[in-house]
């Protein structure tokens, strides 16, 4: 879990594991699920930046995990150095479960521009396949695609903190072999069906002239539902065919 910290001073161990002391408390109050403070660290220290950075394990014990040395843990990655340009929003977290609070969970969260913006300066300095695959899924969500305009100008100031330039399709070209080698690998175990690293590039020129103030795709029309017909949204198809002909009809 990642955290972008408002306030520098929190990036301080004594003060972690306190918090993280009352956060145990009140979750074993109400779940039963153990957080042992022995089983918590913080390591501090200096990010490539300069900056104070955490990362932190927080060893946890519910109905079915184990005990002792094998506890399983949380990772936290805690940073205060990021370049936040526009205010947080509060989110409502996915809770799909039958105990899910009845007035709902919500978190303090970057706005979505925000994100899209960090995605896309991910993918200009270290190019990963989740980051491929996550700049054109947010390209690709038309209804909360925000204008390309604004999003370029968030891009450009986080782009500008990290000191590097705005990304063009050109700068990404040296880095499709190493893509296409880590995108099984990388991502396979994460979807039901992974679709082809191809089906990603290719929508990068329509990304970049897009943001460079070109015209966003065009959205085809949606199908009209006849009478007696039905919408099939199974995303694991359980159909006898190869994975990569399924992964082609998971995207039609």
């Amino acid at each position: 879990l990642d955290f972008t910290l408002t306030d520098l001073i929190h990036i301080d161990e004594a003060f972690l594991k306190s918090v993280f002391a009352e956060i145990g408390e009140r979750i074993y109050d109400e779940t039963g699920i153990a957080m042992p403070a022995d089983f918590q660290r913080f390591e501090i220290f200096e990010n490539p930046r300069g900056h104070l950075s955490c990362q932190g394990r927080v060893g946890y014990q519910g109905p079915i995990s184990k005990s002792g040395k094998s506890m399983p843990r949380i990772k936290l990655d805690l940073t205060a150095d990021e370049r936040i340009v526009l205010p947080s929003v509060e989110s409502s977290v996915f809770h799909s479960y039958s105990d899910a609070a009845a007035d709902g969970i919500v978190v303090q969260s970057y706005a979505y521009e925000e994100v899209f913006a960090e995605k896309v300066r991910a993918l200009a300095e270290r190019t990963r396949p989740r980051d491929l695959y996550d700049v054109v899924n947010l390209f690709r969500n038309a209804d909360a695609r925000p204008a390309a305009a604004a999003l370029l100008d968030i891009l450009r100031q986080k782009c500008e903190y990290k000191g590097i330039g705005v990304p063009v399709l050109a700068d990404l070209e040296v880095h499709k072999s190493d893509l296409e080698g880590g995108w099984n690998a990388m991502l396979a175990h994460q979807l039901p069906a992974l679709p082809p690293v191809d089906s990603f590039w290719r929508e990068l020129p329509a990304f970049f002239s897009w943001l460079d103030g070109g015209q966003a795709p065009e959205i085809p029309a949606a199908y009209q539902i006849a009478a007696g017909e039905e919408i099939i949204r199974e995303r694991a198809l359980r159909l006898p065919l190869a994975p990569l002909a399924h992964s082609y009809l998971e995207i039609i």
